[in-house]
């Protein structure tokens, strides 16, 4: 199944560590191409974003309901094994489980660049629990929020403000949200039944490279009391980014969450 996959050449002479970003639900690699390729880049760190099948220009949207968090990692393997080396993983929500069932799969079926990846990043992620939880606590904290993102899930679309107000921490101007709402997709219903509890990864399984968990403070879809509760859980360090929302990697104060990434992956002397 082919996939598409953005890259950044680095630049200067010393080329660093390559970094693969993994994608959410409802979106694709462009989220990362926005901000956070060209930014890496600059850093000499070279910069892969993978689109999952069924999302952005990969493959398989015809059977995007089909697809679970296994055949994501399944993907995120296909992409690591074309790259020089093996490579940082940074997932994000949906991306982050996906990150980590790639170390389950790794456990089960051998190594490879997945099993050699130096290090993990996980923001914003689902927890290994699954959303339910959260689900039930945004529906009476906010439930014309949930009954939107209700309908999205349902394979409906949700407005421009409900989209702004679940991903950021305040609405960015009308340009940048109308051009996310133009990209924005469906998920994968297998997915989200594999979030909600049928194939969550087991964080217990596999090796545990060193692992950054980033929570941000305005973020109402996974709080970050819930990502540092996934940091204790994987033994990680965790850094909470206090004015970003769930998207921060377009939302408007993104340079907190790359830098925090970048000197963590520079403290690891990658």
């Amino acid at each position: 199944m082919q996939l598409e996959v953005l890259s950044r050449p680095a630049k200067g002479a010393t080329q660093k560590v390559p970094l693969l970003f993994v994608h959410g639900a409802y979106v694709g690699a462009w989220c990362w191409e926005e901000n956070f390729l060209d930014w890496f880049a600059a850093r000499g760190f070279p910069s892969y974003a993978v689109s999952l099948r069924g999302h952005g220009r990969s493959a398989g949207r015809e059977q995007l309901n089909d697809f679970s968090l296994a055949d994501y990692a399944e993907d995120v393997a296909r992409a690591a094994v074309r790259l020089p080396r093996p490579p940082v993983l940074i997932g994000h929500s949906m991306g982050a489980l996906v990150v980590q069932k790639c170390l389950e799969r790794v456990a089960v079926g051998g190594s490879g660049p997945l099993g050699a990846a130096p290090a993990l990043v996980l923001a914003c992620p689902v927890p290994a629990y699954g959303l339910l939880p959260s689900s039930f606590s945004l529906a009476f904290t906010r439930p014309a929020l949930f009954a939107g993102l209700n309908a999205v899930a349902s394979g409906g679309r949700a407005s421009p403000q409900v989209l702004g107000e679940a991903l950021f921490a305040a609405l960015p101007g009308p340009e940048q949200l109308e051009r996310c709402y133009r990209r924005m997709q469906g998920e994968s219903r297998r997915a989200l039944l594999d979030m909600s509890g049928w194939g969550l990864p087991s964080p217990w399984r596999g090796r545990r490279p060193p692992t950054l968990v980033l929570g941000a403070g305005k973020d109402v879809l996974i709080p970050a009391a819930t990502a540092q509760g996934t940091a204790r859980l994987l033994g990680s360090e965790f850094r909470l980014l206090p004015g970003l929302g769930h998207a921060l990697m377009l939302d408007a104060g993104w340079r907190a969450a790359a830098e925090s990434i970048a000197e963590w992956l520079e403290a690891q002397v990658l």
